[in-house]
């Protein structure tokens, strides 16, 4: 139980760090000073100490949709595979649990972007639903494919499987899943080249359009969700698709568990730095083939068996 909480409570503090990571490492990559690595905690301060000032037109929903939107994913947190041998996990969560929980963490976020009655809160809203419209369903066939593979519906448990029996005789069904997965991963979070989250052009964006007229602890809250949000895909990912270094001591399983999380931030860097933002309209063609490929993945397994 110890180690369980531990990592808990490790995804949360390094979540800022990884956000601050990947702009860091964009920098670099484009010649630029880098931001420090602190980054992410000096603005969430900074917010808290800043006044809140809301929209004369927000209701009761904008004060509490922020809390609404982080609460899921914290949740989500407590259902993710273990990050060490013999550590305490929940096993009921299956790939419909978890793609519902991240949802219902979406759905208040476009509540709060709605509720503000602007016309960029909902312009935001309308693309994030037209995002998750297709998101959804892909997620839940990619983690269900790879459950299979592990041989267990369980989040938690087909973490474990995976660490301990890779299913070499089905490398291509775990290449498909893995590829389509680090699509979501990158749609859902609002990375290039669905999503800048660092532009405020009106004609661009789709989360930060939803937080324009929310500032001081709420945007700090909601800040510190999509932080959660991509800590929480990062450690999927590490999980599933990279499956070592459980088998290790406690601490040991730790160190390699943060290594892969940088591991994937890193990766995103480098899809951003080298990929140009999409048109909104062109962003299904991506998403589809993410399905594409969860399909792919389902089919290989079951007809081919490879």
């Amino acid at each position: 139980m110890t180690t369980y909480l531990l990592t808990v409570v490790l995804l949360l503090a390094v979540a800022p760090l990884l956000t601050s990571f990947i702009k860091a490492l964009k920098m670099v990559l484009l010649f630029k000073r880098p931001v420090s690595l602190l980054q992410g905690y000096r603005n969430s301060a900074k917010l808290l100490h800043k006044e809140t000032v809301l929209s004369e037109e927000a209701g009761a929903m904008t004060r509490t949709a922020p809390f609404l939107v982080l609460s899921p994913l914290l949740l989500v947190l407590f259902l993710l595979p273990p990050a060490a041998q013999g550590a305490f996990y929940v096993n009921f969560a299956d790939a419909f649990t978890l793609t519902g929980l991240i949802s219902l963490s979406t759905f208040f976020l476009m509540l709060l972007g709605l509720d503000g009655a602007s016309a960029f809160g909902g312009m935001g809203s309308s693309r994030e639903a037209f995002i998750s419209a297709l998101v959804e369903p892909a997620m839940v066939l990619t983690v269900f494919s790879v459950s299979m593979m592990a041989g267990d519906l369980g989040i938690a448990q087909a973490g474990v499987n995976l660490a301990q029996h890779f299913p070499q005789t089905h490398t291509a069904s775990f290449l498909f899943a893995a590829i389509s997965f680090f699509i979501l991963l990158i749609a859902e979070n609002g990375r290039i080249p669905v999503d800048n989250p660092e532009t405020h052009l009106e004609l661009t964006m789709v989360h930060e359009a939803m937080i324009l007229d929310i500032g001081g602890v709420f945007l700090a809250i909601v800040e510190t969700a999509a932080s959660v949000k991509f800590v929480i895909f990062a450690a999927l990912f590490a999980s599933l698709f990279m499956p070592f270094g459980l088998q290790l001591g406690t601490f040991a399983a730790l160190g390699v568990f943060l290594l892969k999380l940088f591991a994937v931030a890193a990766a995103v860097a480098l899809v951003e730095v080298n990929t140009a933002k999409l048109r909104l309209f062109k962003v299904p063609n991506l998403l589809g083939i993410a399905i594409v490929f969860a399909f792919l993945s389902l089919i290989t397994f079951y007809v081919l068996g490879a």
